[in-house]
């Protein structure tokens, strides 16, 4: 696949579908001992086990994990 400038723009603009534990956070601003802490209790966004080992973890999933954390102002 030859990669066009305005496919590459479009690419490039677009989130990724599944994030790394890097990403997931870099987006949170907390180290990995921290995901891996709250993975162990049941309190991290659902997630994936690839073959190698390697977690993923789709942007979906993510985002509604953000969106159950959200508190209403009393």
């Amino acid at each position: 696949m030859t990669v066009t400038p305005r496919t590459r723009e479009n690419h490039l603009s677009r989130p990724p579908a599944r994030l790394t534990v890097a990403d997931l956070c870099v987006e949170l601003g907390i180290s990995r001992s921290t995901f891996y802490e709250w993975r162990a209790k049941g309190r991290a966004p659902r997630c994936i086990k690839l073959p190698n080992g390697e977690i993923r973890i789709r942007r979906a999933d993510f985002e509604t994990w953000l969106d159950s954390l959200e508190e209403v102002a009393a």
